[in-house]
């Protein structure tokens, strides 16, 4: 079984994307060429600024939600190693 994580990214626009990855390096280098998310596209550079271990896929799903439901200013207080909320 492979550990998922939560993710950040920050876009070239200045814009973050959230998303869940087992390989996040991976995932990092999809969004890059072009192959990510459909709103990652044409956004880049990207910037990998936060990522969270969230165990099962199921786990890390869940999270997604709760880190997109935040506003920006508590996505900045979470990337720059404030409490998770």
């Amino acid at each position: 079984m492979s550990t998922w994580h939560v993710y950040i990214l920050r876009c070239g626009d200045g814009s973050l994307y959230t998303g869940i990855s087992p390989d996040v390096t991976a995932r990092l280098q999809a969004h890059q060429a072009g192959k990510g998310a459909r709103y990652t596209r044409g956004r880049g550079p990207f910037e990998l600024v936060y990522q969270e271990p969230a165990g099962s896929q199921a786990d890390a799903t869940r999270r997604e939600r709760a880190v997109k439901r935040l506003t920006r200013e508590k996505k900045q207080a979470l990337i720059q190693g404030g409490s998770k909320p």
